[in-house]
Parts: C-alpha cells; structure tokens; sequence
C-alpha cells in the first residue's frame, strides 16, 4: 500500500498497525490497554526510533480511523511531526453523537433523499416476502449475529443511508419501488449486507468497535420516518448489542472533545480532507482560524476523497500549503 502523499512529495513511508488489529493484537487482549493515549505512545516510540534514520520533515497521515489517529497523535505528541494530514477524520462527541442523523436528513438534494428513504421504507414493507430469502442469504455466507435475524433486518435498512452516502453511491442505481423483489433484494444487499452486523464481519475489526464505544465515538440511526415498519423498538445503545461482546463493559471518555479543543488552538500545519457528502464529514473538524490549519471538502465528496480527486483549485491548495509547511 502506498499513501498517495509518498507519490506526491517522492516521500519515504512507514505502515504503522493500529493497536490491537491484526498482529498487533496479543493473545488474551486486556482491552484496558486499548486507549488512545496508548495507542499514540506506539507512534511516538516508532517516530522515535527512525528519527534517527530520517532526519528530515515528518508527516503523519490516515484515512478514516487513521485519519482520527493523526489528529489524535498531534494532541498527545505535538512536536513529534511537522505536518499532519488527517483524510476523512471523524471527531465524535459520543458513542452516538447526533449529527450524523441531522446530516442524512439535509445531505444532497430533497429528491435524492426521497428517493434513498422511499426505498428503505420499500424493502421495510416487503419484509413478508424478502426476509425469508434474506435469512438464506446469512446463512449460506454463514453468518452469525448477536441479534435476532428480523433485527438484523432492521439494522441493515437503517445503516443502508449512511452507507449509501458514505460511498458515494447513484441515485439512479436505486430501483423503483416498482422493481420485482429480487431487483430490491439485490441492490439492497449491495448498499447494506448483513455481514457488517454479523460476528464474522465485525471480528477483523472488533478492536475499532471497542475504541468507539470507549473513546472515538460512532454514530446513531434516525428511526423515526421507519417507526411504523420497523421491529425495534429503540436503536438506542445498538453498538454495544450488535457488535460488542458480552463481557466487555466500557464506560465513555471525553477524550475527543479535549483533543478538538487542542487542535483548535495549537494544530498549526494540520490539512484536513473530506467529502461533502460522506456522512462522517457530519462531526469533522469545525476550524476556528485560531491556526494555519486547511480544510477543504470536495462538492459531493464521499469517504473515498483524496487530494488527486480533488477539485484542480482544490488540490493546488492542498500542494501549495503541504509546499510552504515543508519548506520551513
């Protein structure tokens, strides 16, 4: 994997794994350990140690989660880089914060939100007939879940807006509700599989799932326009019933809420990307001018947003600011 910044700037770079994923993860894992500021002592130890290699500038970048990494480095070692580049960071305030759901409801234009609801509420009324093929289709990818299947069902309905926005998906790709019930079921299958509520989906990434519930937050479902089809009662606290274990017990921090009054004050040389329309841009960084730091976020953007997809107005700025920070 090459970060597009190394093509960009002919850079040197080091792949770092998050704490805990993959083989980073130690048998037995002490979720105690799994925190933010311990995460960003493994940074700081690794920046460290090749420092005494590379002894030019430095920049620590990442996408998404690597992205809330970034910021999070820069307010916990503040001198370690010379610049940072967060893509598509979220900065959330709780473990469902409430902005994303206000976001879906005014993202793009009022028909093409029509259009992405009507079609929830048409695979909702159809549930007497997709269901049962639905339960198939977990069960021959073999999919097991924490939840009931016609929960799982629910779930999968509500999480289809966000991700359908949040990978830049067409409207016009969406079938009407005209369409015969394979059409639907494949198509919502496409935006929304079950597999991201499943046991299985969520084990390659439990340590995230763990680090939202504790310290970075994640997002909540508007279950209101769905009430009336909808089996759950509540979404409320649904992170912890869908994808946590049972014996895990996490009590939230305000951990980001410091480090975005930090940032805003000291996080000079801090590029920021995101796209408009990719619901994570809902809690990104707000900049209040009291440093150098550059946001731009690209008109109907997705989370697949980068500098070379960029605007060319965009992107000469994003050149032109990394060039000055650089040079200094």
């Amino acid at each position: 994997y090459t970060n597009e910044l190394s093509k960009l700037l002919k850079a040197n770079q080091i792949c770092i794994e998050h704490r805990y994923f993959n083989e980073s993860t130690p048998e037995n894992a002490d979720w105690k350990f799994l925190t933010t500021r311990n995460a960003a002592y493994d940074h700081h130890r690794i920046n460290q140690m090749f420092k005494q290699i590379y002894k030019e500038k430095w920049i620590a970048t990442g996408i998404s989660k690597g992205g809330q990494t970034a910021i999070l480095y820069k307010y916990y070692f503040p001198d370690d880089v010379d610049i940072s580049v967060p893509y598509v960071a979220p900065v959330n305030f709780g473990v469902e914060d409430g902005r994303h759901e206000l976001f879906l409801n005014a993202v793009s234009s009022k028909s093409d939100r029509e259009k992405v609801q009507a079609f929830q509420i048409e695979v909702l009324k159809r549930r007497d007939k997709l269901q049962s093929y639905f339960d198939k289709y977990c069960e021959e990818e073999k999919l097991s879940f924490q939840i009931p299947l016609d929960e799982v069902y629910d779930y999968s309905v509500l999480e289809y807006a966000f991700a359908f926005w949040q990978w830049g998906d067409d409207v016009n790709r969406i079938p009407s509700p005209a369409a015969n019930d394979s059409t639907i079921l494949r198509h919502f299958l496409e935006v929304s599989n079950p597999d991201y509520f499943s046991v299985e989906g969520t084990k390659p990434i439990l340590s995230f799932f763990i680090q939202a519930a504790h310290e970075l937050g994640y997002y909540g479902y508007d279950t209101a326009p769905f009430k009336e089809w909808l089996k759950i009662k509540s979404s409320k606290d649904y992170l912890s019933m869908v994808f946590l274990p049972d014996n895990v017990s996490l009590r939230w921090k305000r951990t980001m809420r410091k480090c975005d009054r930090k940032v805003q004050r000291d996080g000079n040389n801090m590029l920021y990307i995101y796209g408009e329309y990719d619901p994570w841009s809902a809690t990104g960084i707000e900049l209040n001018g009291k440093t150098n730091a550059l946001k731009l976020v690209k008109p109907g953007g997705s989370h697949r947003t980068r500098i070379y997809n960029l605007p060319e107005d965009m992107k000469q700025q994003a050149m032109d600011s990394l060039n000055v920070w650089l040079a200094r």
